[in-house]
């Protein structure tokens, strides 16, 4: 918040886990504190670490999630250098998207990262794409993942769903994309809040219906240099790169039918 007290931040995770995946923060922590990082307050060091989870406990096993020793070891290949890599990997490794009707007529996502340069400016964006809703390519409005039909062997239309539906039914609260902008403008604490508000619109270039009581969506805005930049056109690139990342985080992470199938506890899903 732009009125609060403008502490540097020292790390960020993205998890898997849903709030027991906040345990991977403790090893971020200890991590930290190993090589010297934090905000010293005078009686101690105190890394400032912000953490976000999806919940994506009906993946997969459900007694498997991030926890320190994880967090520890995230946090050491971080500071040695950038995984740029994207998929089913990380905090990605249980997204899935299209769950109106429950897992079992739902896709794989996952992690997605994109970077751009535009002279000295640069930005570079991480996403977890966990939603409700359908993934479209905004460049051709294609659908890229999402619902399926009962058999899976087309798409369905959520958002004809929901018009039919008039209501969300049995989708909880499980759903979540999160992500960050990274960006070496020189911008202060409530000009990149504004960044953060530009990239949520990709979002809805990519993801319908979007924002919906069952989504929980999240973007940080993160500044780690001091470049001159118009606020306008870092706001404008943090949107077109966090687009590109969610694509990444759906085209890289598409699996078969059969292995999506393996890793989740269907059940036939009923209108």
């Amino acid at each position: 918040m732009p009125l609060t007290a403008d502490n540097p931040l020292n790390a960020l995770v993205l998890s898997g886990g849903s709030a027991y995946g906040l345990a991977a923060s403790d090893g971020v922590m200890r991590c930290l504190e190993r090589h010297g990082i934090g905000l010293n307050t005078g009686a101690a060091l105190v890394p400032l670490v912000c953490q976000s989870c999806i919940y994506d406990l009906g993946y997969g096993s459900a007694a498997i999630r991030p926890d320190a020793v994880l967090g520890e070891a995230a946090c050491e290949q971080a500071l040695a250098g950038t995984d740029g890599r994207s998929g089913n990997i990380g905090g990605g490794t249980g997204a899935t998207v299209g769950k109106l009707f429950g897992m079992g007529r739902a896709m794989k996502a996952g992690l997605g990262f994109y970077a751009v340069q535009a002279g000295p400016l640069q930005m570079a964006a991480l996403v977890i794409v966990n939603a409700l809703g359908d993934i479209y390519d905004p460049g051709t409005g294609k659908k890229i993942a999402g619902l399926m039909n009962e058999e899976r062997t087309a798409f369905a239309d959520t958002r004809k769903e929901f018009a039919t539906l008039m209501a969300v039914q049995n989708t909880g609260t499980n759903n979540t994309t999160i992500g960050a902008v990274i960006t070496n403008a020189g911008l202060s604490k409530a000009e990149m809040g504004k960044v953060a508000s530009m990239a949520r619109s990709a979002y809805s270039r990519c993801i319908n219906p979007v924002g919906t009581m069952a989504d929980g969506d999240t973007i940080y805005a993160v500044s780690v240099g001091s470049v001159p930049a118009d606020i306008n056109a870092t706001g404008a690139l943090a949107a077109e790169v966090m687009a590109a990342a969610i694509q990444r985080a759906v085209l890289s992470s598409q699996i078969t039918d059969r292995e999506y199938l393996s890793q989740c506890a269907v059940v036939p899903a009923k209108k």
